[in-house]
């Protein structure tokens, strides 16, 4: 991959804070594995939109909305736990979408292709962001207390169902955003890494956001800009040096 200009680098940046908010829940949500299920769901649609001769991203970013609103209806419905309804969910979208990518297709869509978003990308990714990490700030509270005891936050005068659909929907659009730069394989991981890391290491909720939020922009940043020199792809790059991150955060923890 080729140096990036410092243009192409608003949207993973933005993609970066949103995964770094978001995980945040994910995590103390314990969808740490779910929330990795997950961002698989929008295999299909870029298998499908490829077969059309559609926008790959675009069909990604409907596959998840449509498996987001089934995962949500399907445990409020039937009471099962979030993390068995997203593997459910997970194993078909996974092999559907391998039915209908192969090859080159197939590794872009799990890792992250290396052609540059255009402008109309980019401005509604970035849209997309400020939309995500504005909705997790406003409803943090809530998010706070559903997570202490359902049964309060309705006392609480929280919908709660209403939350919960928003804060799928809000991971599901943070998934979006990586799906061209890092794949749906990926993509999760950066959403529960330093989100984790942080877990291990603050002491209060702000803290956990501006630690996860600070791994995941410089793992993106130095990811980005180091893959050229390195000669790598700059996705599995990102991933690994969040990776270390929370290797390192284990044994300041130890220490």
């Amino acid at each position: 991959m080729t140096a990036m200009s410092p243009d192409a680098l608003v949207l993973p940046l933005c993609m970066a804070v949103a995964a770094g908010l978001v995980g945040c829940f994910a995590v103390m949500r314990r969808m740490t594995l779910g929330a990795d299920a997950l961002s698989h769901v929008a295999l299909p649609g870029i298998g499908l939109a490829l077969v059309l001769g559609a926008n790959p991203v675009l069909g990604g970013v409907t596959a998840l909305v449509l498996g987001t609103l089934l995962v949500w209806a399907l445990e409020h419905r039937t009471q099962v736990p979030t993390e068995a309804v997203i593997g459910v969910v997970f194993s078909a979208a996974l092999a559907v979408g391998s039915m209908l990518t192969t090859g080159t297709e197939l590794i872009e869509a799990l890792f992250g292709a290396r052609r540059l978003p255009g402008p109309w990308e980019t401005g509604l990714g970035v849209a997309a962001a400020v939309l995500v990490v504005a909705f997790v700030l406003r409803a943090r509270h809530r998010l706070v207390i559903a997570l202490v005891s359902r049964d309060l936050a309705r006392t609480a005068g929280v919908d709660v169902a209403r939350l919960d659909l928003l804060y799928l929907l809000a991971f599901a659009l943070t998934v979006a955003l990586g799906l061209r730069y890092l794949g749906v394989l990926l993509m999760g991981s950066l959403i529960i890494i330093p989100a984790s890391t942080a877990r291990h290491v603050a002491r209060s909720l702000n803290t956990m956001f501006a630690v996860a939020v600070g791994i995941s922009v410089a793992s993106t940043l130095l990811g980005t800009v180091g893959a050229p020199l390195l000669r790598v792809p700059a996705g599995p790059l990102i991933i690994a040096i969040a990776a270390g991150c929370f290797l390192m955060s284990l044994l300041w923890r130890r220490t």
